[in-house]
C-alpha cells in the first residue's frame, strides 16, 4: 500500500511557499526545469569537446600534447576546486544562489573563444568554464536529490547526467558540423552564448531553492539496520566530510577514487582523441560524429542505467562499468579506423553510463542529509580532478611514448579502479523498512 508524501506544513505568513514534499511526483515542475537547465549546461562544455582540441593544434600551432592539454588541465583543477567549495556554500547561502552565480560566470566563455588571439585566452576561458561547471552542475545534482527524496536517487542522477551528457554529444556533433562548413571559429560557438543567455534566464526567474527539502528529509532520515552509518549521523565540520568521503568512509572513498578514474579516461577522450583521429585522416565532421558518439551513448544510457541501481544496487554497476570502459580504451589503442573507433566509443560511452548516475547515487545513500551537499562536493572534487590528471598525465606519456601508449596507460588505471571498487566498496543502496507512515521513504 502506498505511503502519504512527507510533507511539511506552509507557513501562516502572508505570501508563504507551498508545502515542501519529498517526491518526485510532488516535485516534477521544478525536476523537468532542473533537467533542462542541466541539458544547457552540458552543452556548455560540449561547445569544446570537437573544435577546442583542433583549435590548439591548426589555429594556434601546439604540437606537443602536453601543452595542447593545457586547456583541460585548468579546466579540471578550476571545476574540482569549485565542486568542494559549492558544497560548502551551498549549505550556507543555498542552492539557488550558487547557480545564478555559475551561469553568470559562464556568460564570457564563448566569447573568449571566439574572440581568442592567442592560447593563453583559451586556457583563461576554461579556467572560467571550469569554475561555472562546477556551481552550476553541482547544484543541479543536490537540487534533484533534495527534491526526490531517497527511493528514487539512481533515477533522479540518471536523467540529470543524461540531460547533461547528451547536451553534451548534440554540441560537439553540431559544431564539429559547423566547424566544418563555416571554420573553426566563431560559428561554432554561437550555441554556447545562447546556451548561457537561457540558463542564466531560467535559473533566475524560475528554479526555485530546494535546501527545505533537504532539511525535511533530515528530520525522517531511516538509519541502515546494519548499524553501518551510525557513525556518520548528524552534521558533521567540513574537515570530517572531507576525511570520511576521501579516504576513511569505504563506500565514498571507493566511489571517490573511482570518479577520479573515470574522468581520468575522459579527460583523455576529450583532449587525445581528435587528434589521434585527425592524424589518421578523418575529417573534422567525422571527428565530431566520434566526438559526440561516446557522450550521447553515455547521456542517453543514464536513463536506464540509474533506474536499475535502485533495484539492483550501485556496487557492481560501478564495478563492471569502469571495466567495460578500460576494454574500450584497450580497443581504441589496439584499432584503427572509423567503423572500429565508433563501436568501441560505444562501449565507452556504455560503460560510463553504468557508472556516472551510480556513483552519485551511492554518495547520497550514505551521506546524511545534514552534509549531503558537501559530500557531493568532495566527490566531485575528486571525480572532476580526474580531468587535470588526465590531461597532464595522458599528455606526457604521449609525448615521450606516442599516444595510443597514453591511452594503453589510462586503460589499465581503469580497470584497476573497477577491481578496487569490487574489493572494498560494500553496497550503499538499501530500503528502509518504515516504524510508521510518518517515516515512510516515497518516490
Amino acid at each position: 500500500m502506498s505511503q502519504p508524501p512527507r510533507t511539511r506544513p506552509p507557513s501562516a505568513a502572508a505570501g508563504a511557499q507551498p508545502p515542501v514534499t519529498l517526491g518526485l511526483r510532488q516535485n516534477l515542475a521544478q525536476f523537468v526545469l532542473l533537467v533542462a537547465v542541466n541539458a544547457l549546461v552540458g552543452g556548455m562544455l560540449g561547445q569544446e569537446r570537437t573544435v577546442v582540441p583542433l583549435l590548439g593544434r591548426e589555429v594556434f600551432g601546439l604540437s606537443g600534447y602536453t601543452a595542447g592539454l593545457t586547456f583541460i588541465l585548468v579546466f579540471g583543477l578550476a571545476k574540482a576546486a569549485t565542486n568542494y567549495f559549492a558544497g560548502t556554500w551551498m549549505d550556507r547561502f543555498g542552492r539557488k544562489p550558487v547557480l545564478v552565480a555559475g551561469w553568470v560566470l559562464a556568460v564570457p566563455v564563448p566569447l573568449l573563444l571566439i574572440w581568442a588571439p592567442s592560447w593563453g585566452w583559451v586556457v583563461g576561458a576554461n579556467v572560467l568554464l571550469g569554475i561555472s561547471q562546477g556551481m552550476t552542475w553541482s547544484t543541479t545534482v543536490v537540487m534533484k536529490i533534495d527534491l526526490v527524496g531517497p527511493a528514487r536517487r539512481g533515477m533522479a542522477m540518471g536523467l540529470n547526467e543524461a540531460a547533461g551528457y547528451v547536451a553534451v554529444a548534440v554540441t560537439a556533433l553540431a559544431t564539429g558540423y559547423v566547424a566544418e562548413a563555416a571554420g573553426l571559429r566563431p560559428q561554432p560557438f554561437f550555441l554556447g552564448l545562447a546556451f548561457a543567455a537561457l540558463g542564466l534566464g531560467l535559473s533566475t526567474l524560475a528554479v526555485r531553492e530546494t535546501r527545505g527539502h533537504a532539511r525535511l528529509e533530515a528530520t525522517t532520515h531511516v538509519a541502515r539496520a546494519d548499524g553501518r552509518h551510525d557513525h556518520l549521523h548528524g552534521d558533521l565540520t567540513s574537515r570530517e566530510v572531507f576525511v570520511q568521503t576521501s579516504f576513511r568512509e569505504p563506500a565514498l572513498s571507493s566511489a571517490s577514487q573511482a570518479g577520479l578514474v573515470n574522468n581520468l579516461n575522459d579527460g583523455l577522450a576529450w583532449g587525445v582523441f581528435p587528434i589521434l583521429f585527425a592524424a589518421a585522416g578523418l575529417s573534422v565532421a567525422s571527428i565530431g560524429v566520434l566526438a559526440a558518439l561516446y557522450p550521447a551513448v553515455w547521456g542517453l544510457g543514464q536513463l536506464v542505467t540509474g533506474t536499475i541501481s535502485d533495484r539492483v544496487g550501485r556496487k557492481w554497476m560501478i564495478a563492471a562499468g569502469m571495466l567495460l570502459q578500460a576494454g574500450a580504451l584497450a580497443w581504441i589503442a589496439a584499432t584503427t579506423g572509423f567503423g572500429s573507433w565508433a563501436a568501441a566509443a560505444v562501449l565507452l560511452g556504455a560503460g560510463t553510463a553504468m557508472v556516472y548516475p551510480t556513483l552519485l547515487a551511492s554518495i547520497g545513500d550514505v551521506a546524511h542529509p545534514a552534509w549531503r551537499a558537501r559530500a557531493v562536493g568532495v566527490y566531485r572534487l575528486w571525480r572532476d580532478g580526474g580531468f587535470a590528471v588526465g590531461a597532464l598525465l595522458s599528455g606526457l606519456v604521449a609525448d615521450a611514448f606516442g599516444v595510443r601508449v597514453a591511452v594503453w596507460v589510462v586503460a589499465a588505471l581503469t580497470a584497476l579502479s573497477g577491481l578496487l571498487v569490487a574489493v572494498r566498496m560494500y553496497e550503499t543502496h538499501h530500503r528502509p523498512v518504515p516504524t510508521s507512515p510518518e517515516g515512510a521513504t516515497n518516490g
